[in-house]
This record gives C-alpha cells, sequence and structure tokens, in this order.
C-alpha cells in the first residue's frame, strides 16, 4: 500500500470533549472516546491513515487509524498534507540512525524507539546486519513492505526479522506472527558485543527481539562495581549483568533464571568471553531460589534483581508493587555487608517515587538498610518522548547495604 492522492484520506473528528491541547502540544495519541465514532469511521480498516480534525474541523495532521484499538489514533505527521510513504519512511529511518551512530562505534542497538522516533508502535533492534521489527500498531502492518525496503535502504541490513507477538499487538487487535521477511534466518544464536562483554541473542525464539538494549548504561554501571566481587544476577535472561560483571573483574557470577533456554545463551556468551570458569547458572523459581540461597547462608557483593514487567498496566499496579517488595525482600539477605543490590523494573505504570518506596520497604522488611548510590534509566538509544510517561518505563536503584 503507498499513497497516490492524500485529497482521498478519510477524515477523523474529535468531539468536543477531546484533550486538543495535548494534542497540538505533541502527546501522540487519540483515545476512542476523544473521536467522533460514526458508522463510516467505525468501517474504517485497521491501519488506515486518515486526517485528524478538530472537533470544529480544523486539520491536525496526519494518523494512522484503528478503531479496534483503545488508543484510535496515533498521530504520524504533524502536516495535514504529508505522504506517508517509502520515502517518509526513509527519512524517519535516517534521521534515527544519526543519532545511533553518533554514540556507538559498532551496530548493535535500538534504531527506532516508536513513538520518540517518530514511528508510532515500531520497534527495531539492529544486530549487525540483522535486524529485528516489532510491529506493535496496524499501520506497520499495512505498509511493512516499505517499512522493510526503507530499512534496508538506510541501514544495508541483510536479513529482516519480524517478531510479531506479546502484549502490544494483542491491544492492538492484531495477530501474532513471527517471520523472516528478507535474507536467510540465522543459523543460531547471535553473538553481541556490549560493555566488554559477549550476549548471544535468539532473534527468532528469544523474548521480544532477542536481547534487551535497554540495560546497556545499567549493566555498565554494576560492572563498575564488580572488581573482585562475587555477583548474583537474579532473573538473568541471557546474562545481562552476570556477564557484564565479569567482563568488569568479578570474581564469579551466578544467573537465574526460570528459562533454560536462556540460561543456555548465557553459557554460550561466558564460553565466548573465555570467563564459563567463573561463570554459573541455576534454573528454578526466581523467589524460591533466592530464599534456598539464603538458608544456606549464601552471600554476594553484588546482587541484581531485574525482573519483567510485574506492573503491565495501572489495573496491575498494587499487586506489582507488591511483587517489586517481595523480590527486594529476599534479596537483601543476601547481599554482603557493605555490598551492593540493584533492583530493576520496566513497568510503565509503576513510576519511579513508587517502585523505589517499594523497594525499600522490602529490603526493611528483609532485615537490612541501605542508602541510594545511583539511578539509572534506559539508554540513550531508547529516547523519551516528553508527552508520553509510558517512555519512561525502566529504573535500575542501586543500593549499598
Amino acid at each position: 500500500m503507498t499513497e497516490t492522492d492524500i485529497s482521498d484520506r478519510s477524515v477523523v473528528r474529535l468531539n468536543a470533549k477531546a484533550d486538543l491541547r495535548a494534542i497540538r502540544h505533541g502527546f501522540p495519541w487519540v483515545y476512542a472516546n476523544e473521536v467522533v465514532l460514526d458508522r463510516r469511521t467505525r468501517a474504517l480498516k485497521p491501519g488506515t491513515l486518515a486526517l485528524l480534525e478538530s472537533h470544529d474541523r480544523a486539520p491536525l495532521g496526519v494518523v494512522a487509524m484503528n478503531p479496534a484499538s483503545k488508543i484510535i489514533c496515533r498521530v504520524l505527521d504533524r502536516d495535514p498534507k504529508a505522504t506517508i510513504d517509502q520515502v517518509w519512511l526513509v527519512a524517519r529511518l535516517r534521521r534515527a540512525l544519526a543519532h545511533r551512530e553518533r554514540l556507538f562505534e559498532q551496530p548493535f542497538y535500538r534504531l527506532v524507539h516508536a513513538e520518540a522516533d517518530g514511528l508510532p508502535g515500531v520497534i527495531i533492534d539492529r544486530f549487525g546486519d540483522h535486524a529485528v521489527i516489532q510491529p506493535n500498531a496496524a499501520w506497520a502492518d499495512v505498509l511493512l513492505d516499505q517499512l522493510v525496503a526503507a530499512l534496508v535502504e538506510v541501514t544495508g541490513v541483510a536479513v529482516v526479522i519480524i517478531n510479531g507477538t506479546g502484549r502490544a499487538r494483542k491491544l492492538e487487535g492484531l495477530s501474532e506472527q513471527t517471520d523472516v521477511v528478507l535474507g536467510d534466518a540465522p543459523g543460531g544464536a547471535v553473538p553481541v558485543p556490549m560493555n566488554g562483554a559477549t550476549y548471544m541473542a535468539d532473534l527468532l525464539g528469544g523474548q521480544k527481539t532477542g536481547l534487551f538494549f535497554d540495560q546497556r548504561p545499567n549493566h555498565a554501571f554494576a560492572a563498575s562495581l564488580a572488581r573482585d566481587a562475587r555477583v548474583l544476577d537474579v532473573f538473568s535472561h541471557v546474562g545481562g549483568f552476570g556477564l557484564a560483571a565479569l567482563a568488569g573483574g568479578a570474581k564469579s557470577a551466578l544467573a537465574v533464571d526460570g528459562s533454560a533456554n536462556a540460561l543456555e545463551l548465557a553459557g554460550q556468551g561466558a564460553v565466548a568471553m573465555g570467563v564459563e570458569d567463573r561463570f554459573a547458572t541455576r534454573k528454578g523459581d526466581a523467589f524460591d531460589v533466592m530464599a534456598a540461597l539464603a538458608k544456606d547462608g549464601e552471600r554476594f557483593d553484588l546482587v541484581v534483581c531485574d525482573p519483567p514487567a510485574f506492573a503491565p498496566s495501572k489495573q496491575a499496579l498494587d499487586a506489582g508493587l507488591r511483587a517489586y517488595e517481595k523480590v527486594a525482600r529476599l534479596a537483601a539477605p543476601l547481599v554482603a555487608d557493605g555490598g551492593y543490590l540493584c533492583l530493576c523494573s520496566c513497568s510503565h505504570a509503576a513510576d519511579l517515587t513508587r517502585f523505589r518506596n517499594a523497594c525499600s520497604r522490602g529490603i526493611g522488611r528483609g532485615g537490612r538498610r541501605g542508602q541510594i548510590v545511583h539511578t539509572g534509566f534506559a539508554g540513550p538509544d531508547h529516547p523519551l518522548l516528553p508527552h508520553l510517561a509510558e517512555t519512561a518505563y525502566l529504573k535500575a536503584v542501586f543500593y549499598r547495604l
């Protein structure tokens, strides 16, 4: 699909109750209760490009429409006359790439961070000459061929993988899809250099795109605390904090995760780094393993807990905060006196204050006291859109106990 005549665009009109000021000031979403939902609007196909108008018919920009989503419109361009095609996509991708190339010497990073990079709902992670696209909005499905072509034109990647899974697509009413749309499927995990460590990313069968680039600066800070340390990496995935700590001179690292596949990849990373003699894994429920380690009297100089999103929505916030408090309560006794505890959250619904308070309560309930020495966030290849709180999702709070 390409746009040939913008004069034929459908029109979506805001109702009088819509927050017009927020939209004009840069808020990128329009909710279903903010538009005039007549029969014509309801009949538009998910991914339809439309002209957004105020209730008094003033043009506001080009939006991608999805009547099946609570976020019924995503703003693509503030210019009502903009043509959304491959040329437009190339311009957005070039702008995103220019930022990443200033940050990193090697092509391993998040290339597109959705709304913050002007491509609403689209995530693109780059792994050298491989790229993984998460099209989490209907318009990206509709324009997928142009998006892939633009990506290849801008970056020259040889392999493009679509990872259409996860909660975001379900909220958009989109089906799951995982496919190699360009080039040959990787024969195994792809090695990724980061912070002196080597990570093995499963681009087809791993979580999300296969690796979490967002924790890069927090891995680095943890590594700065890890010289000659015994390290415990809980919810380790493919060894994010543990391998970084070993690269930073840790004496040993124990990675704990519930996924045997993730731990196998972590082990492969340790072998690739030549630190397998200092690296161990333990499969099991993180809460049970931490309780067992405490019972055995184990102590570590650095403990890191990087769990999945316990509070993925406002409705789950209270339960999520209790889970974060429990993590802190179980982790605190495992930290040696004068050692460090890093607690992470990727839940946008739990803001920094609530998360930090839950962690501090848990540390107290674990019989410990501590001082906060550092607070980290997602790396600069995960930019924040000031108007959209959801983009400020990652927090990492470092305590000295």
